[in-house]
């Protein structure tokens, strides 16, 4: 099998050091090209061809968010930004036009995690995207994920139940922020229950990617804080240090993660929680994403009476979660990306 190629992108030349060190110590991964500022990663990236890039932002002549522009719009390659996390802000805008993941620089202890992430990476399908026009600085999701207004009719048996208040509860790893902000701007205000995410995420970013989809949504999006006690109207995302569940009276609370936990921060943990304190009321969501983790949180939620839906196939970046979720039946309904905002209304309500 042939190795994985990968273009690092730094301006700092110890940087790349580091990361070319880390990268050929691990199997079926090589250092194709190097380069220090963003123009020489356009060039590069049309004459090598690589896999997979590693991108800082901070550099030179063409700094990052410039080059994810220019190389998703001439010749689309799977992009990693490996960011101080001083720079988080910019690691989310980076998202926003094109990376697929951002990360912390890797430590020289690093390489094995960098490693499966490059792979995993390498073999996500990207498409080109269209340069922005000069001077436009919003944040907006990928030209692929912008979305039409809604247009599902109500099917019966979607109403709200009025037993009970409802909450929502989103698992999301690979493509997942992608995902996250083209789903939550579909979502009013209004909405009668409040959102906990759990999504994939280096440690040091969430505040970044709280405030990156704040600035989309009506909902409130802020991480999630001990002690809180979720609010219909707000969107909490869990922080990746700790894993993110809900306590017996219903509140927030964050764990100390397992040594041998993969998973930061647990989708598992915070749906398997979600389950024992809301049961039939509890709405469980898996988007996009590598690995299985959430399946058995959501099997936790249906077999307590809840609703379970799934991302589809064919609008996500990587079907891999909802897949393995779908086949081991704990979805209840498999939609597109467009359509789970509004049955996330029609079965939680808004509010009058």
């Amino acid at each position: 099998m042939k190795p994985i190629r990968v273009l690092v992108v730094d301006d700092s030349g110890s940087a790349r050091a580091l990361i070319r060190a880390l990268l050929e110590s691990e199997p079926g991964l090589s250092v194709c090209g190097e380069a220090s500022d963003g123009r020489e990663a356009l060039e590069l990236t049309l004459q090598l061809k690589p896999d997979v890039i590693t991108l800082d932002l901070q550099m030179p002549v063409m700094d990052g968010l410039t080059a994810i522009e220019e190389i998703m719009a001439a010749r689309a390659t799977p992009i990693l930004v490996l960011s101080d996390l001083a720079d988080s802000h910019n690691a989310m805008s980076a998202v926003a036009r094109g990376a697929l993941e951002a990360a912390a620089k890797p430590r020289i202890d690093d390489g094995g995690a960098l490693a499966r992430r490059l792979r995993m990476l390498a073999g996500v399908p990207v498409i080109r995207h269209i340069r922005r026009q000069s001077g436009c600085t919003a944040l907006v999701p990928q030209s692929e994920l912008v979305l039409q207004p809604l247009s599902t009719p109500v099917a019966v048996g979607d109403h709200p139940d009025s037993r009970g208040e409802r909450l929502i509860a989103i698992a999301s790893s690979t493509g997942g922020p992608q995902a996250l902000a083209a789903l939550l701007p579909q979502l009013p205000a209004t909405l009668a229950a409040p959102v906990l995410i759990a999504q994939h995420l280096s440690v040091g970013f969430a505040e970044a990617m709280a405030d990156w989809l704040n600035a989309l949504c009506p909902l409130k999006v802020v991480v999630a804080q001990a002690g809180e006690r979720p609010q219909p109207g707000c969107v909490y995302l869990a922080d990746p240090a700790r894993h993110l569940i809900l306590s017996a009276d219903r509140c927030l609370r964050y764990v100390e993660p397992d040594e041998r936990d993969i998973y930061h921060p647990s989708c598992d943990r915070l749906l398997c929680s979600v389950a024992e304190r809301y049961r039939e009321q509890a709405l469980g969501v898996i988007l996009t994403g590598m690995g299985r983790d959430g399946v058995r949180g959501l099997l936790d939620i249906r077999a307590a009476g809840g609703q379970t839906l799934a991302q589809d196939e064919a609008s996500s970046i990587i079907f891999g979660m909802n897949r393995e979720a779908i086949l081991a039946g704990a979805i209840g309904r498999v939609l597109p990306l467009d359509e789970i905002a509004g049955a996330l209304c029609r079965l939680a309500g808004t509010a009058p």
